[in-house]
């Protein structure tokens, strides 16, 4: 027997059972659908996720107060018996390859202007955030440099804050209100969004010394180090942590690179990743079950044929190549159309839900296909087997 033959006959006897070979292929394309689908929007939430950490860049080091192990954002819990406070950030800011500091004070108090008023996040920070955070002023300029022990209380509003409170009038040089004290407005930060549930766009940036007065602290929540590119951030934090320990005297910070982040978040997301598609497998399994059931009737069906094959020479590798052909056809077409199904829901998704991300690799769709045929070559070994091993004349016999 050819190779084209053993095609030929493949294809027909797909072919020619149309609901029973449509069937079979549905339970592999809904799987295979669900796979893409799936880890479609796994992966979508991956990259939307590191994104959002990586907007900052990735030579950042947080510090919180604590020995506690923390997500190094500001909010948590302060328990150290040394504040941390602006003169560490300074001290910090010294320190070989470091480029700056910002202190970190974040609270939450009412803005008022003339008789509009807004409750929003008022973070007391340094004059280097426009360079640390990656944040851009799009009227006026940010903080000035002051010393921390005695700031002037000068104020700058996210984007959001601006348009509540002035609409179209132009903010700088006013004077507003925050938790009761008055500050001078001095500039408008460019739109950036929000991170993990802050929005910066709703927000105000007032010197750190005077939300610490502000917000009846003694201690900053955070503070965000920014290092110079190439740099070792290992040994970066080793240096701040050692300098902590001779300003504290004891260990009493908790320190996060931004790379032991991303690596906890990108080994989580990645399980995250490959459990959705575990899920869309149990539907491939069931559709292999599927053509292992379908591939056994049509041995069965099929004996005579089998029988007037092995008459006519072909020998059992060729039956059972023919069976398993079958098999694979069935899979792989029902692969395809599961791969237009859910690289199709998952753009529509994108359409529908912008906020929803989704994103296909081309491997995943690869792996997918070849995962099908998989299954197809997997599901018709038994039964084509067995058709191999039948002999021709009880075959013949049975026609």
């Amino acid at each position: 027997m050819f190779l084209r033959d053993a095609v030929t006959l493949s294809l027909q006897a797909v072919f020619s059972h149309r609901l029973r070979s449509f069937l079979t292929a549905l339970g592999i394309a809904v799987g295979i659908a669900a796979v893409v689908l799936l880890t479609s929007l796994g992966e979508g939430i991956h990259r939307y996720v590191l994104s959002e950490f990586t907007q900052f860049g990735t030579n950042l080091i947080g510090i919180t107060p604590g020995r506690a192990t923390t997500t190094g954002f500001s909010g948590g819990v302060i328990s150290n018996v040394r504040p941390l406070t602006i003169a560490d950030a300074m001290a910090l800011e010294r320190l070989p390859r470091v480029i700056a500091t910002v202190p970190v004070v974040q609270g939450n108090a009412a803005v008022k202007y003339g008789s509009r008023s807004r409750r929003t996040f008022v973070f007391g920070v340094g004059p280097a955030v426009p360079v640390v955070w990656r944040m851009e002023v799009s009227q006026g300029r940010f903080l000035p440099a002051d010393d921390p022990r005695v700031a002037r209380p000068f104020v700058v509003l996210g984007s959001k804050v601006k348009d509540e409170l002035f609409g179209s009038e132009n903010p700088l040089g006013r004077a507003i209100r925050i938790g009761g004290e008055q500050f001078r407005v001095l500039g408008v930060m460019t739109s950036k969004g929000q991170l993990l549930g802050f929005d910066l766009d709703d927000a105000v940036f007032i010197p750190a010394g005077r939300a610490l007065a502000l917000f009846n602290r003694d201690s900053l929540m955070q503070i965000d180090l920014l290092f110079a590119e190439g740099s070792n951030s290992e040994e970066v934090a080793r240096r701040v942590r050692q300098l902590l320990i001779e300003r504290h005297g004891d260990e009493d910070v908790t320190i996060v690179t931004q790379d032991q982040m991303l690596e906890v978040l990108g080994s989580v997301l990645n399980i995250l990743t490959l459990a959705v598609g575990a899920l869309g497998g149990i539907s491939l399994l069931v559709g292999g079950v599927g053509i292992l059931t379908i591939m056994t009737i049509a041995v069965h069906e099929r004996t005579g044929e089998i029988g007037l094959l092995r008459a006519l020479g072909a020998d059992r590798r060729q039956i059972l190549a023919l069976f398993i052909g079958e098999a694979v056809v069935l899979a792989s077409l029902g692969g395809i159309a599961g791969l237009a199904i859910g690289t199709g829901g998952a753009w529509l998704l994108g359409v529908l839900v912008p906020a929803l991300p989704t994103y296909t690799p081309w491997r995943y769709v690869v792996a997918a296909e070849l995962l099908a045929a998989t299954i197809g070559l997997l599901a018709g070994v038994l039964p084509a087997r067995h058709a191999a091993r039948l002999d021709p004349v009880e075959a013949l016999r049975a026609e």
